[in-house]
């Protein structure tokens, strides 16, 4: 809480060289770039961080396979690249994983002839990951028993990449590197227009805490709305050459319902993919894929039951999976970038890729589309941009991204091997601490192994099947800017993903949590916690 005061000040002192408003994937990695390269740089977002689009995607990094079908050998070729370069950036956060891929009787395409495209795919890769292979209707069933391959002409499987972490942790990464290069950053602070004048734009903000409003001057304005980036322009003037169109998506999260670690993968109903995702101990199933006037979207009865009659006929089960089964659910819509006012597009066949339209003259940015495979080309892309604009980065060939180097990495794996540090995993864990520590926290997983020494019950977990320690929780409360306790349960961690909400609610360490992350205003944040989530 301290963080996010003593930022919201500083947004109201100075002028910044450049504003972002929203900190979902392309506003943060627009800050973490910028910031790197010596800009001074503010980000606004009127929510959380990541708090639409950016975590309710389905935690892939993928290349974008299903744009072959559209001819899109382009855009397959750059997000491969990009897929290439995130694995190779964030080893222990972004991982191959195989997908086991099953293509029923009837499909518009034989399976072998889906198959070959996989190996065009693979190509596209530059055969970084395993080779795809083609299996019959016996092979998959003997592969993978949770599969109704009764209707099934036969299979392949192939590989691609995911977040081990959920995608709002990926995306908050960003967002504290933007602060460790001096960035000003704060949630729920809201833009409510932005008008130019003497060589400055003037944002007139909310602080969505207080209450209180007041101005941000800065020389660019960067419009990472995300969803929203139309309905901003509006309010700022600016007319653009792209507008969005959406599509909504849903995931459930249930317990888990196959051992294995592949990403099962099947085309729906409706012909489109339909995927059944590991999620630690749970299981991640979607999606739903609806074009939607608005995004402002919510899970519906008829969602819920388009995905639960698709897995209940795609998997042999012991028992069909019904509402009860429902953990938790996702739901946002997928902002596609589309160029021209007018007309009407086939938004089936739109992709995920990114555009962003620069008013030289205003100095404004507005980004539409993107996905999570490309962001660190959107991170560069604005950088240059911006630089193009007349701002000074002087640190321009600064790298931003990426897990730190080697020597960090073997310091910290020195000192947890000293103290044992894996004999601390709780049972309920779905890996060693080890692993989890560094991959969530790089360098910063070295002040957590002092925490432990010191006291070893900073090793416990607060809330049973969490995987959360208590000097987790600690080191948020100081360094992750929550606001409001659905901050933590649901982008910083996936806590409220993976646990019922009744079993939050009722957990004994939950209100030592909410003292940990708020102080006095503990049992305050914890009953808005239990009331926005009512229901």
């Amino acid at each position: 809480m301290e963080l996010r005061a003593s930022n919201v000040r500083k947004l109201k002192d100075g002028t910044f060289d450049v504003l972002i408003l929203g900190g979902g994937i392309n506003g943060a990695v627009s800050a973490a770039a910028l910031a790197a390269k010596g800009a001074k740089v503010a980000l606004i977002d009127r929510g959380d961080f990541a708090g639409l689009t950016s975590s309710n995607s389905s935690n892939l990094a993928w290349g974008g396979i299903k744009y072959l079908e559209n001819h899109e050998y382009f855009l397959v070729d750059k997000l491969c690249r990009s897929r290439n370069h995130l694995m190779r950036s964030y080893p222990s956060t972004v991982k191959e994983i195989r997908f086991l891929t099953t293509i029923q009787r009837g499909f518009r395409f034989p399976a072998f002839l889906v198959y070959l495209g996989t190996i065009v795919y693979w190509a596209f890769g530059r055969f970084v990951t395993r080779a795809p292979r083609y299996m019959s209707r016996a092979a998959l069933a003997k592969a993978e028993t949770v599969i109704d391959t009764g209707n099934a002409e036969g299979g392949f499987e192939y590989s691609d990449c995911y977040l081990y972490d959920n995608d709002a942790r990926f995306v908050f990464n960003f967002v504290r590197t933007s602060l460790n290069y001096g960035g000003i950053v704060a949630n729920y602070v809201e833009s409510l227009g932005a008008e130019r004048r003497d060589g400055l734009w003037h944002s007139e903000v909310r602080d969505n805490i207080s209450g209180e409003q007041f101005t941000i001057r800065a020389k660019v304005l960067i419009n990472a709305c995300g969803p929203y980036v139309d309905t901003h322009n509006q309010l700022s003037g600016q007319r653009t050459a792209h507008r969005h169109l959406f599509s909504k998506g849903i995931h459930l999260i249930v317990d888990r319902l196959t051992e294995s670690q592949r990403i099962l993968t099947f085309f729906a109903s409706d012909g489109r993919l339909f995927f059944v995702i590991p999620m630690g101990p749970k299981t991640c199933i979607g999606t739903t894929d609806s074009q939607v006037e608005s995004p402002e979207v919510e899970v519906t009865e008829a969602d819920r039951q388009f995905v639960l009659d698709n897995v209940n006929d795609l998997l042999k089960l012991e028992k069909p999976l019904t509402t009860a089964d429902i953990i938790s659910e996702r739901c946002g819509v997928r902002p596609l970038a589309l160029k021209g006012e007018d007309g009407v597009a086939d938004w089936v066949k739109l992709s995920r890729k990114h555009a962003i339209d620069v008013d030289e003259q205003g100095q404004h940015l507005s980004i539409f589309g993107g996905k999570l495979t490309d962001c660190i080309n959107v991170g560069d892309e604005v950088a240059e941009l911006v630089a193009d604009l007349g701002i000074n980065l002087p640190y321009a060939k600064q790298r931003w991204y990426g897990e730190p180097g080697n020597s960090v990495k073997r310091e910290y794996l020195h000192q947890a091997a000293l103290m044992n540090l894996d004999t601390l995993t709780d049972p309920s864990s779905s890996e060693p601490l080890t692993q989890r520590l560094w991959r969530r926290y790089g360098r910063s997983a070295i002040e957590m192994l002092e925490m432990i020494r010191e006291d070893p019950s900073s090793a416990e977990l607060l809330i049973e099947n969490a995987e959360y320690l208590r000097c987790e929780i600690e080191h948020a409360a100081r360094r992750e800017m929550i606001t409001k306790l659905d901050d933590f349960l649901r982008r910083r961690s996936k806590i409220a993903l993976v646990v019922r909400r009744e079993d939050i609610i009722n957990a004994p360490g939950l209100r030592e949590a909410c003292e940990i992350l708020f102080g006095d205003e503990a049992e305050a944040k914890l009953a808005e916690y239990v009331a926005a989530t009512a229901g």
